[in-house]
């Protein structure tokens, strides 16, 4: 929102609440009881990534319907002591024995993945990425990291406003599936606000990983608990498939924004998507614009179109996206050549994706995203970036109700099209809109910071960094100010950006949406050397809270 000079004493017109400010450590999430459990860890001793995990736990927890033990995981961070930046892809790949051919056959021919059900399940990552990020960079046991979220399972946590309102809208869909009915609508309906909630079989599921390891939820006890549900069920998640799993170390891309190495991870997720539009925006007078005019605007706009055209074509799992590809997309001739394909005061009525639009099958995109984000950081320079989802609210539905777990549903993004780079295929990743993002200068780690909601996240991406470093924005108002959402077929404005901007955007030739909401939620930490203070910033949009000792 907007808020009018002296509605507030600093007359700050962008945020709600001051940026948290502090020295020995900061931890910004979208839930403050995992804010709370994240920033304990640090004033026990343990650093950024322990908090972070620590808190990701605690999210599966309070946050289930965006987050849980059966999704995904990404994280970017910089270690403090070794002075170098690490990347974890965490996310699962399609069961082994999934095809089109499989495919048509259970759903009919030409029909896509379902965007729910046991056939809209990949491999639950993010269990293994937890203890890949101890092992590398903790200093903690993943058993003490469990322990808040065995002890919001096991006691309850008091729902919060707007987690409520997300459970209270996939009723339906848990209504119709009886497992995941019988663990999380208590007395048939979801939980209201400040109501008590406990998932008493979720906390056994914990308890066992803390005491026996991640062995067991990928190849013991629980991976067969999971293995005979799928079976049940119908599905093709087979216990092979779960021990086979395994997270990967990977290389960050980077791009130069305003003076600073932006970091992202590099596909499957669309890291790219968010550097494209960052190449493209960055013109060269790019802080001589007025924050959310029509010509910063319309450039941004235009700029998120060529990206998801190229998105649209090209992201997948890195085995079908080569290096040569991406370093093209990524590039400076191609980024100039993109670029003058933008009119000034005008909307292209279609941009193709580099090449030609023979795999870019569709550009919709999806308005919500059902993902947490978070970042840490520690007096000891250690910087972390996080991002865990279920993709749908609540994922697949699918739940295991003698584990309380539920599964995501990525699968479904899959593409049908033969031939196209992320055509289902047993054994790969689907295109994930989960990203991360890392900031540095003088090769420092300055910010880690994500905006959670599906393809708004490249879009989102562009925004803060554009109210950070261009508009000079402080960490809060950057992620609290207007922003726009490209649906894929128009624009939809929040409602700080003003009716004369619309109009003018219209006259470009812009087709204006009226869809609300949909504009993420975000969360960051910024580290200022100079001064040797760690800041936080946590959006409204969510229930999150930044904060720091």
């Amino acid at each position: 929102m907007t808020w009018r000079p002296g509605d507030r004493p600093l007359q700050n017109r962008h945020a709600t609440r001051s940026t948290v400010m502090a020295q020995r450590g900061v931890v910004a999430t979208s839930q403050p009881l995992a804010s709370a459990a994240g920033l304990q860890i640090l004033m026990d001793g343990g650093n950024a990534v322990d908090a972070a995990v620590t808190s990701a736990a605690t999210l599966s927890v309070v946050e289930p319907t965006m987050t849980g033990l059966g999704g995904d995981l990404f994280a970017i961070l910089h270690n403090g002591q070794t002075k170098k930046i690490h990347a974890l892809n965490a996310s699962g790949r399609a069961p082994r024995s999934a095809s089109l051919e499989r495919l048509a056959a259970a759903v009919g021919p030409g029909e896509p993945v379902p965007e729910s059900g046991p056939l809209s399940v990949s491999v639950p990552g993010a269990v293994d990425g937890w203890q890949q990020l101890l092992r590398k960079h903790g200093t903690i046991s993943l058993a003490r990291a469990l322990e808040p979220a065995i002890h919001y399972a096991k006691h309850g946590f008091a729902v919060s406003e707007i987690v409520a309102y997300q459970w209270k809208s996939v009723e339906p869909l848990l209504a119709s599936r009886p497992e995941a009915a019988a663990v999380f609508l208590p007395d048939g309906s979801a939980p209201r606000a400040g109501e008590i909630f406990r998932n008493p079989a979720l906390a056994k599921t914990l308890e066992q990983v803390a005491s026996d390891g991640i062995d067991t939820f990928y190849r013991g006890a629980i991976a067969q608990q999971i293995a005979e549900e799928f079976s049940r069920l119908g599905g093709w998640l087979v216990l092979n498939d779960l021990s086979e799993h395994r997270s990967n170390w990977v290389d960050p891309i980077r791009t130069t924004f305003l003076g600073r190495t932006v970091l992202e991870l590099p596909p499957n997720t669309q890291g790219m998507t968010a550097l494209q539009i960052l190449n493209l925006i960055d013109t060269g007078n790019l802080n001589k614009l007025k924050h959310n005019s029509p010509t910063y605007l319309h450039r941004l706009i235009e700029s998120i179109r060529i990206a998801f055209a190229d998105r649209a074509a090209y992201l997948a799992d890195s085995e079908a996206v080569p290096p040569a590809l991406l370093d093209h997309l990524l590039s400076a001739d191609y980024t100039r050549l993109r670029r003058d394909e933008i009119r000034p005061d005008r909307a292209a009525r279609h941009y193709s994706a580099w090449q030609n639009d023979s795999n870019a099958t569709s550009t919709s995109v999806a308005g919500t995203g059902d993902t947490v984000y978070l970042a840490a950081a520690d007096e000891t320079g250690t910087v972390i970036s996080l991002i865990q989802s279920l993709f749908g609210a609540f994922g697949s539905g699918v739940v295991s109700r003698n584990t309380g777990l539920v599964f995501q549903n990525r699968a479904s993004l899959f593409s049908i099209e033969p031939g196209h780079p992320n055509c289902l295929h047993g054994g790969r990743r689907p295109q994930h809109t989960l990203i991360p993002a890392l900031v540095l200068e003088d090769q420092a780690p300055v910010l880690a910071f994500g905006v959670m909601g599906g393809d708004m996240q490249a879009q989102g991406h562009a925004q803060v960094l554009t109210n950070l470093f261009a508009f000079g924005m402080t960490l809060q108002e950057a992620g609290e100010a207007a922003r726009v959402r490209w649906t894929g077929s128009a624009i939809a404005l929040e409602s700080g950006i003003s009716r004369q901007v619309a109009d003018t955007l219209a006259g470009f030739g812009h087709s204006l949406s009226s869809e609300q909401g949909g504009f993420g939620g975000f969360q960051g930490v910024q580290i200022d050397h100079r001064l040797g203070v760690l800041q936080g910033g946590s959006d409204p949009r969510k229930d999150g809270l930044a904060i720091g000792w």
